[in-house]
């Protein structure tokens, strides 16, 4: 085989072969093939798509070109849970412990975050002394006790991958639905779980801002999972506002343990239930969706998530004080206040310029090295549809320097005041299965 042949034959809008986009991958891989030739075939592959059966082939190359998770060690069903990213998304740490409290095993593997927030990661970092460095036996013992532990990507965990993504970000290949889809079921798929529940955001903060753009990536990765033997279900939620009212790291921790108590915010409470419930129907313990929603909705309002919460920070070495008193969790020096200027309503909350705004405060990275302050965010006051009087608070920036200007002029665009009422924005869009 001949990577020019196989470059040509995609170009000419032909399907590539089980065994010729393994052979891709191993080459790349393994370095026999250069850059400019994958370049090119990303290019191909970006214009003229895959089918469903060579998007299935590449995910699994991808997954067979490292290590893959073995979680047979834990006990159950293993449900895994994605979201494609946005801001203030912070559902994994109250999905995660929910789902655990009724008996789904969550063996999670997260990444950092690169762009306007942190990751899972850095956000449970937040919390003073919490590792997410286990040993092997540490991770299935804390699963198959309290159901819930949560590391770092192991490195070569789809190498291919890694290596994929990184030239596709430099060659302008990166809007390739299959593309997309492969990249991120075969991370899922390499760290072992039986089932996966995805959170496709679509919206001005999302990757996707089309929700046409979203449902054809839900297809995509539910037709992957379906091809590979495993069950996989698609939620299709609103990136176009912040999720919930806060932006940060600390203040999303603390805005989690306002949820697991149940006294979150209405927008940001239902997206968990619903995520969770797919969650526990694939994992079986409970029969249909909506017995699940009012099942985990009574777990939420008695307080045996958070308490899963805690035992979760505590087996890897957070402080539960902190979960106890939220307060003791990192502060920000100054609180900055953005006031409206006219009375109105919310007609637009612009996500990704909130997001930008809390990564110039320090809440997220621009580069892989730059350190994250856990302590800064934004607490926003209004959603999408709220009514607002002159001089009453938009938004909270929490800061580390007095006057963060270039912050405070990216949130005043970011939300917008008119004088007729708007409709509240709607949560979830569709779920696919």
């Amino acid at each position: 085989m001949r990577m020019v042949d196989l470059i040509q034959k995609k170009r000419d809008g032909f399907a590539l072969s089980k065994e010729e986009i393994h052979f891709i991958i191993e080459g790349y891989t393994q370095g026999t093939i250069p850059d400019y030739q994958m370049a090119a075939l990303a290019m191909a592959i970006y214009f003229r798509g895959m089918d469903s059966q060579e998007t299935s082939h590449l995910t699994m190359a991808m997954v067979q070109s490292g290590e893959t998770i073995d979680l047979s060690p834990i006990k159950g069903i293993k449900v895994d849970k994605h979201s494609t990213g946005g801001v203030g998304d912070k559902t994994s740490l109250i999905v995660a412990p929910l789902v655990a409290t009724v008996g789904v095993p969550v063996a999670k593997m997260s990444g950092r975050g690169l762009g306007h927030t942190g990751g899972t990661i850095d956000k449970l970092e937040s919390i003073e002394g919490f590792q997410t460095e286990l040993t092997p036996e540490q991770f299935f013992r804390n699963v198959n006790e309290i159901k819930l532990a949560l590391v770092g990507q192991s490195g070569n965990l789809a190498p291919a991958d890694k290596k994929l993504y990184a030239l596709r970000d430099v060659t302008a290949t990166v809007n390739s639905i299959p593309l997309i889809a492969s990249s991120i079921m075969s991370k899922k798929l390499a760290s072992g779980a039986d089932a996966i529940v995805l959170d496709v955001k679509t919206g001005s903060g999302a990757f996707m801002k089309k929700l046409e753009d979203a449902k054809a990536l839900a297809e995509a990765m539910v037709s992957i999972g379906k091809e590979l033997n495993r069950q996989t279900i698609a939620v299709i939620s609103d990136m176009n506002q912040p999720l919930g009212y806060e932006v940060g790291n600390a203040n999303e921790v603390r805005e989690a343990i306002e949820v697991l108590k149940g006294e979150g915010e209405a927008g940001l409470t239902k997206l968990c239930l619903t995520i969770a419930a797919y969650m526990t129907v694939a994992g079986q313990i409970y029969p249909d969706f909506d017995s699940a929603y009012e099942e985990l909705d009574k777990v939420l309002r008695s307080g045996q998530a958070l308490e899963t919460f805690k035992r979760f920070v505590q087996a890897q070495g957070g402080n539960p004080e902190q979960i106890d008193d939220p307060e003791k969790l990192p502060q920000a020096s100054f609180h900055v206040e953005l006031k409206a200027e006219e009375d109105g309503y919310v007609t637009q909350i612009d996500a990704e310029a909130v997001g930008i705004a809390a990564m110039l405060l320090g809440a997220g990275r621009a580069t892989k090295e730059d350190t994250i302050d856990h302590a800064v965010g934004i607490t926003l006051r209004k959603k999408v549809g709220d009514p607002v009087q002159k001089g009453e608070v938009l938004a909270v920036l929490h800061s580390n320097s007095e006057q963060p200007a270039a912050s405070i002029n990216r949130l005043k665009q970011a939300i917008v005041i008119g004088k007729e009422k708007v409709n509240k924005l709607p949560l979830i869009y569709d779920v696919l299965q």
